[in-house]
């Protein structure tokens, strides 16, 4: 019972966390899939507010309601599967930041299922540039579904998701677990809401440095009008090749500079909330 208990409240901590991170990042977010996906060259007119002088600021919020609506799931998922990984690896409270790491990778290959198609939605989303044929993302994922179905359409982009997820949160969590570490050694248990602030941040610029390129081969991947062919394989080392021939090495990093931005007070507030909900409703349930 208590076990249950315990994941109960890992699966709600989770969607406070994850609501928090929407919010917080979805602006930098939407630059970041844009210069991702965007012809060379108008990475810069991006960044420089080229979006809200044409669309407007809540064009920085396109592609919201996709995560913000999927994001009880994938992060409920996400904290859920990390739980239970690490007391799969380990019976001891205490586990290593190799454990932790490899506990990150389960549950981010885990959490893939999930993130694939919110993340798929998202950049469709956020792929649009104020024309009058940008559709709602009703209408987006009708068109996914009829047209291509589940595993083409709705599920696009999985095995590259899939691929992106187990470094990442590996990354993700290690960092974090290992700053949160020295923050408890020289604070005691009873960390200051700072401190979890900047543990989630370490874990947030963490997360993209270890999975960016394959980050944006999922992008172009998502955003393309027609399914990939081939194997997962095959296609995602065409992905790679075309981007090297467009842009170069860089080609694989574009975007990466409002990743980092984003990731410090997204990944702060997500670790934030989750932590405050965890403790709120340990204190609740006594466990």
């Amino acid at each position: 019972m208590a076990l249950q208990l315990s994941t109960v409240n890992e699966l709600l901590a989770g969607s406070v966390g994850g609501a928090a991170q929407v919010i917080v990042g979805q602006p930098l977010d939407t630059i970041k899939t844009r210069a991702q996906t965007a012809p060379a060259g108008m990475f810069v007119r991006i960044f420089d507010n080229d979006t809200i002088q044409k669309e407007g600021f809540f064009a920085l919020y396109k592609g919201i309601a996709s995560p913000l609506l999927g994001i009880a799931g994938v992060n409920s998922l996400l904290f859920a599967a990390y739980g239970a990984s690490k007391r799969a690896i380990s019976p001891f409270p205490e586990l290593s930041i190799k454990e932790i790491a490899a506990a990150g990778a389960i549950a981010g290959a885990v959490n893939a299922t999930l993130a694939s198609p919110v993340e798929m939605f998202k950049v469709r989303m956020q792929g649009q540039y104020g024309d009058k044929t940008d559709k709602r993302l009703s209408a987006v994922a009708k068109e996914m579904w009829c047209e291509w179905g589940l595993r083409r359409g709705v599920m696009r982009g999985y095995w590259i998701t899939l691929a992106r997820e187990i470094p990442a949160y590996a990354g993700f969590y290690s960092a974090y677990e290992f700053t949160k570490r020295k923050f408890t050694q020289a604070y005691g248990p009873q960390l200051p809401v700072w401190a979890l602030l900047a543990s989630g941040s370490t874990g947030g610029i963490a997360y993209w440095l270890a999975c960016y390129p394959l980050d944006v081969v999922k992008s172009r991947v998502q955003l393309r009008a027609t399914p990939p062919s081939g194997t997962p394989v095959q296609y995602i080392a065409r992905e790679f090749k075309a981007i090297l021939v467009e842009s170069g090495t860089a080609g694989l990093f574009r975007g990466l500079t409002p990743s980092l931005i984003r990731s410090i007070p997204a990944a702060a507030s997500t670790f934030a909330a989750y932590e405050i909900t965890r403790e709120y409703l340990a204190e609740l349930t006594g466990v």
